[in-house]
């Protein structure tokens, strides 16, 4: 048995392992002429897959393009060794080197730390060019915010030392709380993140609410 992985690479796939085959022995053939005539033959296959798979017989059959196209994809599949007389010029093979461009990326939006996001991110950097006496004023809301978007993602433990560096760190070292500031307690805050969450749910729980009360009046008006 004859297996793909130890057959040629498939080059055009739309056309099948078959009709490779037929190209691969079509250039093993040793008279030109009847390598020409078996290369006809080929392309006439070639354009029944194409065909079949389009629907569109006639147009194709009238259109010197179409043939034009797939006399092309027969040198191809042959790895541009058939050397027949082909109706069309035969296509040479692009020899050039490519070379490779690396994309550039915007590093401008690079998030240090995901649990705050880049909005975040460009919060405290917009902050952080403010002057000294306005930085000083925002420094504490900013923390306790850090703080309460962090325990969004670990409610099991907070370091408050760990979120003054990483303010720092954000800000370029342009934000530094105060030795003796004190970030709000930990509970206070899960109890925020709680209600924040509370108040999506609750316009569900109230559309419920109204349908009931519609039923309760249409029921009303039944028993009139």
């Amino acid at each position: 048995m004859e297996y793909n992985t130890k057959r040629n690479k498939l080059i055009i796939r739309e056309y099948g392992r078959n009709i490779q085959k037929l190209v691969e022995d079509c250039v093993k053939i040793e008279d030109r002429k009847e390598r020409t005539r078996t290369a006809y033959a080929v392309v006439r296959i070639m354009s029944d897959v194409v065909n079949s798979k389009e629907n569109s017989n006639e147009t194709n059959r009238n259109n010197e393009d179409f043939w034009n196209k797939l006399w092309d994809h027969l040198f191809i599949m042959s790895d541009y060794q058939l050397d027949v007389d082909s109706p069309f010029p035969k296509p040479v093979p692009d020899t050039s080197e490519r070379e490779f461009i690396k994309p550039s990326y915007n590093n401008k939006n690079k998030v240090r730390f995901r649990t705050y996001g880049v909005n975040m991110q460009n919060l405290i950097r917009k902050v952080s060019e403010y002057p000294e006496n306005v930085r000083q004023q925002y420094a504490p809301s900013l923390a306790n915010y850090l703080k309460m978007m962090y325990l969004t993602y670990n409610r099991n433990s907070v370091n408050d030392q760990l979120i003054r560096h990483q303010l720092s760190e954000l800000s370029n070292e342009k934000i530094n709380l105060p030795e003796d500031f004190n970030f709000v307690n930990t509970k206070e805050l899960l109890n925020l993140v709680n209600s924040n969450q509370a108040f999506y749910v609750a316009p569900q729980s109230g559309t419920k609410k109204k349908k009931k009360k519609k039923k309760k009046k249409n029921n009303n008006a039944a028993s009139v």
